[in-house]
């Protein structure tokens, strides 16, 4: 049976903070890609999931939702995978830097944690 949400939290390349709540036995972890200033493209690891492995099968549908009060960010991302096959899901985000101007922000959902243990 599938558990309840999880909540975490992360900072991207440029100190913005985020709430990341996720299905434990589904999200791995979630990468933040950006442009720099320089020109140069970034990615980190916004947040990993603490368990290592999931402790039961996900169910259908898993949500992720991402929160960045600081750049006005808050999405849910729910996912409906009745065979298991989803293991990742790209979310592209157009948000304010500090200039005032847009820029995209991307994120990376990534599955596939490993089978528990048994």
């Amino acid at each position: 049976m599938a558990r309840h949400n999880r909540n975490g939290s992360g900072a991207d390349q440029c100190g913005f903070a985020y709430q990341v709540s996720y299905q434990p036995d589904w999200l791995r972890h979630v990468k933040v890609t950006r442009v720099l200033q320089t020109g140069r493209q970034s990615t980190k690891a916004l947040f990993r999931n603490p368990a290592g492995r999931r402790e039961s099968t996900p169910g259908e549908r898993v949500r992720t939702r991402i929160v960045s009060p600081d750049q006005g960010l808050d999405f849910e991302v729910a996912v409906t995978d009745m065979k298991g096959a989803v293991s990742s899901v790209r979310v592209a985000c157009m948000v304010e830097n500090d200039k005032g101007e847009k820029e995209e922000v991307e994120f990376t959902l990534e599955s596939e944690l490993r089978s528990p243990v048994g």
